[in-house]
């Protein structure tokens, strides 16, 4: 016999006993493509036919990844799927995996060809065969809700893109899903609190893919928070050592995080998107703003977009903000935004992530509550790190207020004691930082 087709018939044989059962129809008209095509002859020339064979070979592989790894390593699971193709590639194994808002309307499935028990389908387009044959082969379905302004299943975070995106009503997205959760902002019902619930978590899931961290909790990109009034002006000194500090620490590689919104929130994530950018082209691009220095201000969006017009060529930051306060807008400068419901959480989030230490700029009690919530976390490693706290403005952490020395005082005698600082400048801030990397603690 002619190698190539014993190696056709090896394959074919292997294919057959192992994998075929648990391969849709969609592969057998490929595999038919490819017995065509392939010569069962010897030819004078072998590159077409080894060509063929590679070919052969390559796709076989492709299709059946998922078996292929799970029989290499028993323990392979497939946890999420958040596209079409996402499924296409995953081998067919997704017992108990999840899958988030997938169309499957375009592709026909044998679904008792995929392992699905205990798999759970979020937000998923589904024909009722498909819904039906889902949950006869074991998996459950959360359909997508109707007369909802958010998608709950959410796979990923938003953009400001997004977020301002106009809407059927002439709204923009963001003000739209601010004005549907204001009108049971305070007694929604048990399902919109559930749905609501339920897009806090997707935010959660798609916040963790996007920083990645590893099974003890180690991100590998370097996180730092910056937090302060929501009403500092544009003009305000503090809004620009608060952007120059956000664009040093950017052109460090660090990820600078806010809250989302104005002020010290927007300073931030303004600084870190010009990190690829001069300090001089940072102030010119404050200057632009400086006429509409407060978020009621008119023309405020809209100056903002003209420093994005610009200078385009902006680096990567992340917002956290919350539609608790949703009449003050989201900023324009972060790339990725984790937007929540629940300000708790949101807070919470943003303090738990920022592992590599945070800056206090000036602002009031807001700034204040999260301060003390730092604190907390680092007095009694909560996420077994202590990390740097850095205060910002001499004047108003020692003169204005008490807050440096009653946290020095809390942090006697603590780890965490010997990483706070208090700076003026925006060089200080970045020493500081660079000073004091987080310390993983080993609970007793």
């Amino acid at each position: 016999m002619v190698l190539g087709c014993t190696m056709k018939h090896l394959l074919n044989t292997v294919y057959i006993s192992t994998f075929l059962p648990s391969v849709p129809k969609t592969v057998h008209i490929i595999q038919g493509l490819i017995y065509i095509c392939t010569p069962i002859k010897p030819t004078t020339n072998s590159k077409p036919t080894t060509y063929l064979y590679g070919c052969y070979i390559l796709i076989f592989l492709f299709i059946n990844s998922g078996q292929i790894m799970k029989k290499i390593n028993p323990e392979f699971t497939i946890k999420e799927i958040h596209s079409q193709q996402e499924f296409l590639n995953s081998g067919y194994l997704l017992n108990n995996a999840t899958i988030q808002n997938v169309d499957f309307t375009s592709i026909d499935i044998n679904w008792n060809s995929v392992d699905i028990d205990n798999a759970v389908f979020l937000g998923c387009t589904l024909s009722s065969n498909d819904h039906l044959q889902i949950l006869k082969n074991g998996g459950l379905v959360f359909p997508k809700p109707a007369g909802l302004s958010f998608i709950p299943y959410r796979s990923h975070l938003y953009t400001w893109q997004e977020l301002y995106a106009e809407t059927d009503s002439g709204k923009s997205t963001d003000l739209e899903i601010y004005e549907h959760f204001s009108r049971t902002k305070y007694a929604p019902s048990m399902m919109e609190s559930l749905y609501q619930s339920m897009h806090d978590h997707s935010i959660d899931d798609a916040l963790r893919d996007y920083l990645n961290p590893d099974k003890a909790g180690d991100y590998k990109i370097k996180a730092v928070g910056i937090m302060g009034g929501h009403g500092t002006l544009r003009t305000d000194e503090y809004y620009t050592k608060v952007a120059q500090t956000a664009q040093l620490l950017s052109q460090k590689e660090y990820l600078v995080m806010s809250g989302g919104g104005p002020g010290t929130m927007e300073a931030a994530n303004l600084g870190a998107y010009m990190g690829n950018y001069s300090n001089s082209e940072l102030l010119d691009a404050i200057s632009i703003m400086a006429s509409s220095p407060y978020f009621t201000s008119e023309g405020f969006h809209e100056k903002a977009m003209l420093v994005l017009d610009k200078y385009p060529n902006g680096k990567d930051s992340l917002a956290i903000p919350t539609w608790f306060y949703g009449h003050e807008p989201s900023n324009v400068f972060a790339s990725h935004i984790a937007k929540y419901f629940s300000n708790s959480i949101r807070e919470d989030t943003l303090l738990a992530i920022a592992i590599h230490g945070i800056l206090f700029a000036p602002g009031s009690a807001g700034t204040t509550q999260e301060i003390f919530m730092d604190a907390a976390q680092n007095h009694y490693t909560t996420f077994d790190y202590v990390s740097p706290m850095i205060f910002m403005g001499k004047k108003r952490y020692t003169e204005d207020t008490n807050l440096y020395k009653t946290i020095q005082q809390l942090a006697a005698g603590k780890e965490y004691g010997e990483m706070l600082t208090l700076v003026n400048d925006p060089e200080e801030a970045l020493e500081a930082f660079l000073s004091n990397p987080p310390k993983r603690v080993e609970k007793q």
